[in-house]
C-alpha cells in the first residue's frame, strides 16, 4: 500500500491514490488538476522517505471534482441574567480532491487504477 502525508490548506493529511478528500475550497474550476509539493512523508511497499521539512522531488497530482458547501453549524452564544442570545449559523465552503498519482524523483510510483475496472465492479 502506497501512501503519503501531505501539507495541504494548513493541515496535514493521509493521502493515497483512487481517494478523494473534502478539503477547504480552491479557487480552481472543476476538472482542473492540483499538483502539491509539500510531501511530508512517503510511504511505497514499506520504503519510508522522510523529509526535512519536505520530501525532495515528491509531488502529489489530484483533480477538482467538485465545490460543495459543508453542514451548518450553529453557534449559539448566551450571556445569563443579561436578556443577550446571539445564534448564527456557517457553512464551510468546500472542494472535493481526487488523488491522481503520487510521484518520487519524477517518477510515479503509485496511481489511481483505471475506471473501467471500477465500473465492471459495481455492476
Amino acid at each position: 500500500m502506497t501512501y503519503a502525508i501531505i501539507e495541504i490548506c494548513g493541515k496535514q493529511l493521509k493521502v493515497e491514490p483512487g481517494r478523494f478528500y473534502e478539503l477547504d475550497r480552491f479557487d480552481l474550476e472543476v476538472n482542473e488538476d492540483l499538483n502539491v509539493d509539500k510531501v511530508l512523508l512517503v510511504n511505497h511497499d514499506g520504503e519510508i522517505h522522510v523529509g526535512q521539512p519536505y520530501v525532495d522531488g515528491a509531488s502529489i497530482n489530484g483533480t477538482i471534482l467538485k465545490h460543495s458547501r459543508g453542514r451548518k453549524v450553529i453557534v449559539y452564544k448566551m450571556q445569563p441574567k443579561k436578556k443577550t442570545r446571539k445564534k448564527r449559523g456557517h457553512r464551510q465552503e468546500l472542494s472535493r480532491l481526487m488523488i491522481n498519482s503520487i510521484s518520487l524523483g519524477g517518477n510515479v510510483i503509485a496511481q489511481k487504477e483505471a475506471e473501467a475496472t471500477t465500473e465492471a465492479v459495481e455492476a
